[in-house]
């Protein structure tokens, strides 16, 4: 089984649509076995400053992740389907064992 996790903003949208609620949609589309969608309390990115959203008077963008597993093979089409669709945010895979 390969898990994959996508790391966005909250704020980044895929046309008029958030691109969290996009990617869960693709996803569900695309019977994947199964898909969880994270809210972070703080982030950052290389060369960046460290996000902190639920600071008071913070305009930070929160840091979200999205992970996904199914078998290796199905994971891989649907990661090259989806960066077709939107080059947003950044993606690694895990090789792991179900339970």
């Amino acid at each position: 089984m390969l898990q994959a996790q996508l790391f966005i903003e909250k704020d980044e949208m895929q046309g008029a649509q958030p691109l969290y609620e996009y990617v869960m949609q693709f996803l569900f589309n695309q019977k994947i076995k199964g898909a969880t969608l994270y809210q972070a309390k703080s982030g950052f990115k290389e060369n960046e400053k460290l996000y902190k959203p639920d600071e008071l008077f913070s305009f930070d963008e929160t840091p979200m992740m999205i992970t996904f597993i199914d078998d290796e093979a199905k994971v891989k089409k649907t990661l090259i389907e989806l960066r077709k669709k939107t080059k947003e945010g950044f993606i690694v895979t895990h090789n792991v064992d179900v339970w």
